[in-house]
């Protein structure tokens, strides 16, 4: 009986030793508890588990872009309005300064016409006096006051008469027609006047005709 139990305890002749430890000193590699896991095991993990969290991120990002996107486009939809309107507002002030210049030029003489009117009215008074048997002093005075009022009325546009009587002879305001000998006049000195000038605004418009003593 006790030769067989030495020959259960023993191992077979020629069969590995379960369990026994490897020539060079490290655990044998098993299935149990203790065994260490091998080199696929974490990434036959990671590929069997939940997404991580980076995994995200590019949503995540994406939405910001096209928050930002439609921010920008309607920043470039205000500018663009905003533009638009400018132009609107010069194309308006432009035809209105173009009307504003066609209505000056086409309307620059009305204050003057309305001075001019009531001249016109007074001729053609004097016209119907002399018609029905005026007498020529009648006339006279009529055609006094209205040459009275065509003075006033130009005057107020700056309009200047030249009567240049016994002054001084003036190239730049006098035209001379011709001259003759005084003997009470100093030579240049205008003697008659043959037609009067007229300046506007101080600015030669007609020289006065004149005869100048020699």
């Amino acid at each position: 009986m006790a030769n067989n139990d030495t020959a259960a305890a023993a191992p077979s002749e020629g069969g590995p030793a379960a369990d026994a430890p490897a020539s060079d000193g490290t655990a044998p590699a098993g299935n149990g508890p203790g065994a260490a896991p091998g080199p696929g095991a974490g990434q036959a993990a990671g590929e069997g588990g939940a997404s991580t969290p980076a995994a995200t991120v590019p949503a995540e990002r994406l939405a910001e872009v096209e928050s930002e996107l439609a921010t920008a486009r309607g920043e470039a939809e205000r500018l663009r309005e905003q533009a638009m309107r400018a132009m609107a507002d010069a194309d308006n002030v432009r035809k209105r300064a173009e009307r504003d210049l066609e209505n000056a030029h086409k309307y620059a003489l009305e204050r003057f016409v309305n001075e001019l009117l009531p001249v016109k009215d007074s001729l053609e008074l004097g016209l119907a006096a002399a018609a029905d048997g005026a007498t020529a002093d009648d006339i006279r005075q009529g055609t006094e006051m209205t040459a009275r009022m065509l003075a006033a009325a130009i005057e107020k546009f700056g309009v200047k008469e030249l009567d240049p009587r016994g002054e001084a002879f003036n190239p730049e305001l006098h035209q001379a027609m011709t001259t003759r000998e005084a003997g009470g006049a100093a030579p240049g000195t205008v003697l008659e006047v043959v037609q009067k000038g007229y300046l506007l605004n101080d600015r030669l418009v007609r020289p006065a005709l004149v005869v100048v003593s020699r």
